[in-house]
């Protein structure tokens, strides 16, 4: 069975949450944004180490599990989209190099939905064919965090690679449940967010917006504000929150705009860090600006829970089959 794994590109530390629920040590982690460094070490108490690229394999604990939220600017259908052009998209081979010395028992991936396209699914077809020739079977799919819980959609494409050896010839991802979920539950008190209300005179709100009846499991949009831009939609309180961004702009930018108690106001950090699956006691040292790039980056945390809680029943069931001689 697992019992550690390692935090590539760990962020603020969303995998680990996870796999820490589980009774999991996380042995190692990396993360060279300081701000994000920042926080994970109010909630760790440990510093992630820096750059990857600059860190020997020799200096990376075995481990049965490598996490990775790997950088996903460079695939992104609201970036540029230059792949292995991008540096950033580079940093794909350092999980590859990792892996290939290491030999975790799983690595479990994240990114961005388009990454399974990105020019014109060449960039997963290679990934595919790395973690094939260094010993590991591939299995990828889209997941919805709005399926796990969570008032917002942040598709994101999950990536598992279980090594040949374990003699798993098929992963079956979490669905998910389609329940009824409304932003409005993860919300604060009007005291706690009256400094993130937006007074502007060029609102318009559409006059039947306060009696829809059936709400639906997506942002529903109800006016702008100015020309209605990005960072310029009102939405509703009883459908969804927009995917988080960590660019854009804006007066509502990061996390749209919100019709909540007849005040048009930004989401706060606390109220974005619930929408991600994040715990009530977890620290938020920096600036509202760092918070919301930080949340906008982050894994899902019900996602990741799920998706870690089928790769241990792949792996308890295929024992048990071995087992019993199947």
């Amino acid at each position: 069975m697992v019992k550690t794994f390692i935090d590539l590109f760990a962020g603020i530390g969303g995998f680990r949450l996870a796999l820490q629920s589980f009774g999991l040590e996380c042995v190692f982690s990396s993360e060279i944004d300081l701000h994000a460094r920042k926080t994970y070490r109010a909630n760790f108490d440990e510093i992630p180490s820096g750059d990857i690229t600059k860190i020997p394999e020799t200096e990376i604990p075995d481990h049965d599990i490598l996490c990775a939220g790997f950088p996903c600017q460079a695939f992104s259908i609201s970036g540029k989209q230059k792949g292995f052009s991008d540096q950033r998209g580079n940093l794909l081979f350092e999980i590859i190099r990792i892996a290939k010395d290491k030999q975790p028992k799983v690595l479990l991936l994240e990114n961005v939905k388009n990454f399974l396209r990105h020019n014109d699914g060449k960039t997963f077809n290679l990934l595919y064919l790395l973690l094939q020739t260094i010993g590991y079977k591939v299995f990828a799919d889209t997941l919805i965090a709005s399926n796990f819980g969570l008032p917002t959609a942040r598709k994101r494409v999950f990536i598992v690679a279980i090594r040949k050896d374990l003699k798993i010839n098929n992963f079956v991802f979490p669905t998910g449940k389609d329940e009824r979920i409304s932003l409005k539950d993860f919300l604060q008190t009007d005291d706690e967010t009256e400094k993130f209300v937006i007074n502007r005179t060029d609102v318009k709100i559409a006059p039947q917006a306060k009696l829809f009846e059936n709400f639906p499991n997506k942002p529903l949009q109800i006016g702008i504000i100015n020309k209605g831009g990005q960072g310029e939609r009102i939405y509703h309180e009883l459908g969804h929150a927009i995917t988080f961004s960590a660019h854009g702009g804006g007066i509502a930018s990061k996390t749209g705009a919100y019709l909540i108690n007849e005040k048009i106001r930004k989401l706060s950090p606390r109220e974005c860090a619930r929408i991600m699956g994040f715990p009530e006691d977890f620290q938020i040292p920096v600036s509202d600006a760092q918070a919301y790039k930080q949340f906008g980056n982050s894994v899902a945390i019900p996602v990741v829970k799920a998706v870690f809680e089928q790769i241990i029943d792949t792996i308890r069931e295929n024992n048990g089959r071995e087992n019993n001689g199947c």
